[in-house]
């Protein structure tokens, strides 16, 4: 058992003030593995007085400052690979090696590419008689997710540090180890004290109280499109800039005569890793009728041959879903897919064979599945996949578009031919024959999948304020 019991304010690790103890659940063994505090109102009004007090200071370091602060970091990160992998293993199921090569890297890439994005972001501009600045925002709140936990605090930490902006992070309280590993390499690598401060607890508690604080000038949120509407009416009393990246329902739309045992594969890749824990998993595969035989036994090998097992073992098998939470939501999403008629082509409700205990789910596969069904419109958030059927494209586009959410689209196919379609796609991130985002890039999402953009140059500047200034002296 790891025992984490302070919060990370003004550059020391100190004790809450009026928190509760909470125990953070191994999945796969169904068994406490860290022990936190989650805080209290006092501890979020301590931490966002450290910030504020830190602002006026941090704001005015120059650019090669920030840009080496962000070096260094990654330096650190780099050093630490292996306790970060093994928190992010132990807490939230990743499978160790690719804990230690996927989520990791993941996080590492934001302070990297962000680092070359700050030295050579356009601060000001002339237009006309105006000069345009770019300024730090303030103190930024942020509120990260437990299924990509390094990834997403990295994503939000880093164009705040770049900006210079101070913060509040309250990680997750599902995998929040790794917050904490990041913040004495954040301290080790020489951020001011007071720049950076952790506050661990959970939603209602401490998310709210950051939400609503008055001292708070940013809240910047990665959850679900349910606690991202939580998250905006508890800031809109103070007006305060609200930065979101939400659910997903991602399609991935399989052109008309794509060659499928090529194609397939990595798209569908984007489904079972991370066991299917990604706002970006193109679980909608919407086919053509003249493909749906052919393309229901590709993925159904693929579905049949994903080995699950042990996150603490090696190998490139998959590991459980977060918590039973997660896997009682999965398993009524299997269920009410074969009551509303949909075919079972692989996997199903239960856990794999020989799992008797943990939050394990079978690589499942469905087709026949219509837009109505509850299994094509909801976010699953496991290694689950549905086959929709289309006549034409304009068909297949219609349906690709039609969710809620716009976080990202896959398009299987020729990459000319998706180049023509991807303007079609209503949503912020349309990758061809992949699924993953690239470093440097923006992220986020049209529709109910959020507001603003993470991501290289994109990140920075969300995490500034704009000004500008009329009737300077030539």
């Amino acid at each position: 058992m790891h025992r984490h019991l302070q919060h990370f304010i003004d550059g020391a690790w100190v004790d809450s003030d009026g928190g509760r103890p909470h125990a953070v659940i191994d999945p796969a063994t169904e068994q406490p593995v860290t022990e936190i505090t989650l805080g209290s109102e006092a501890d979020v009004d301590r931490a966002v007085a450290a910030a504020r007090r830190a602002f006026e200071d941090y704001a005015r370091t120059d650019v090669e400052t920030r840009a080496a602060l962000l070096d260094r970091i990654a330096e650190g990160m780099k050093a630490r690979t292996a306790d970060l992998a093994k928190a992010i293993s132990e807490e939230m199921g990743a499978p160790i090696a690719f804990a230690a090569g996927g989520q990791v890297p993941a996080g590492l890439g934001h302070f990297l590419a962000t680092a070359k994005a700050l030295r050579a972001f356009p601060f000001e501009e002339r237009i006309g008689k105006a000069r345009v600045v770019h300024e730090p925002l303030g103190v930024v709140a942020m509120i990260t997710p437990w299924n990509w936990p390094l990834n997403q605090i990295c994503a939000k930490v880093a164009p705040a540090l770049a900006a210079g902006d101070t913060m509040v992070l309250k990680p997750s309280e599902e995998a929040p180890r790794c917050a904490m590993i990041l913040a004495d390499i954040l301290h080790e690598a020489g951020v001011p004290a007071g720049v950076f401060n952790l506050v661990n607890g959970d939603g209602p508690g401490v998310g709210a109280a950051l939400s609503r604080h008055r001292d708070v000038d940013m809240v910047s949120f990665t959850g679900s499109t349910r606690a991202g509407i939580a998250v905006a009416q508890a800031a809109a009393a103070t007006v305060k800039r609200v930065h979101q990246e939400l659910g997903g329902k991602a399609p991935n739309l399989v052109l008309e005569g794509a060659d499928l045992a090529a194609t397939l594969p990595p798209t569908l890749q984007g489904v079972l890793a991370n066991s299917g824990q990604s706002c970006i998993a193109p679980t909608r595969l919407l086919v053509h009728d003249s493909q749906v035989a052919e393309a229901t036994g590709i993925a159904k090998a693929i579905f049949d041959g994903v080995a699950v097992g042990d996150p603490a073992e090696a190998g490139a098998h998959i590991g459980p879903v977060v918590n039973r939470a997660q896997f009682d939501k999965i398993q009524g999403l299997i269920q009410s897919a074969i009551d509303e008629g949909a075919t079972l082509v692989a996997g199903g409700p239960g856990r794999p064979d020989g799992r008797n205990a943990g939050y394990y789910i079978r690589p499942t596969l469905f087709a026949d599945v219509t837009p109505d069904m509850r299994i094509a419109r909801e976010e699953t958030f496991g290694p689950v996949a549905t086959i929709t059927r289309y006549r034409d494209l304009d068909e297949g586009v219609r349906l690709a578009n039609d969710t809620d959410y716009g976080l990202s689209a896959a398009i299987s196919g020729d990459p000319a031919a998706a180049a023509q379609v991807a303007p079609r796609l209503r949503a912020g991130l349309v990758t061809i024959n992949s699924w993953s985002p690239a470093p440097g890039a923006p992220f986020g999402g049209y529709k109910q999948s959020g507001n603003g953009r993470e991501g290289g140059k994109f990140g920075i500047a969300d995490f500034m304020e704009v000004k500008t200034i009329i009737g300077e002296p030539a």
